[in-house]
């Protein structure tokens, strides 16, 4: 009998928090579940930190995820933007390690690669190849819930490879892996 696993993906983001979730048995996998969180219309970055925890708890325990790919946030020009993805991403991770979820992050490039072979793809590139590979009928207008499905995707393609990104399994874990970045 193959064992089958939960894989949850997210796509951290302080205006749209993207989620996706899959399910492997053997080297197959089929499609559960894909959707986004809207955080544009409040104001306060802590009542928006406080409904990502919420609802990456709530998905825990609706889906009971084995494991959570997450997506890492991206240097890009604006320092401040960065700072939001990262406190995102950071209250994700707490929700997966408080239930003892093994995390592991995936850069955007990572992602990317493995579900179209390009680094540089476009969302809309990503999307089509995962409507292809998961035989999806349609698309979302938002394209943060494929951004979370491809990272659910990727931890699949990427299982037992070495270089697949940081994994945490606790909070000893990251604190082990990240002590110098805390103070």
């Amino acid at each position: 009998m193959k064992k089958e696993k939960i894989i949850m993906g997210i796509d951290p983001g302080t205006t749209i928090m993207g989620f996706g979730i899959i399910r492997v048995v053997g080297s197959q996998m089929t499609f559960i579940q894909m959707n986004e969180l809207i955080l544009k219309k409040y104001d306060d970055p802590f009542t928006k930190l406080k409904m990502i925890y919420d609802r990456t708890i709530s998905l825990i325990e609706t889906y009971h995820p084995d494991e959570i790919a997450i997506e890492a946030p991206f240097y890009g020009k604006n320092v401040q933007s960065m700072l939001k993805l990262g406190r995102a991403q950071g209250v994700a991770m707490a929700a997966g390690l408080s239930r003892q979820i093994p995390i592991t992050e995936y850069f955007p490039k990572k992602i990317k690669m493995s579900i179209t072979g390009n680094g540089n793809a476009s969302k809309e590139q990503v999307a089509k190849m995962l409507q292809q590979l998961l035989k999806l009928k349609t698309l979302p207008k938002n394209l943060d819930s494929t951004d979370g499905l491809a990272a659910a995707v990727c931890h699949f393609y990427n299982q037992g490879k070495i270089s697949q990104g940081k994994s945490y399994t606790g909070w000893a874990a990251f604190v082990k892996q990240n002590g110098d970045r805390i103070d």
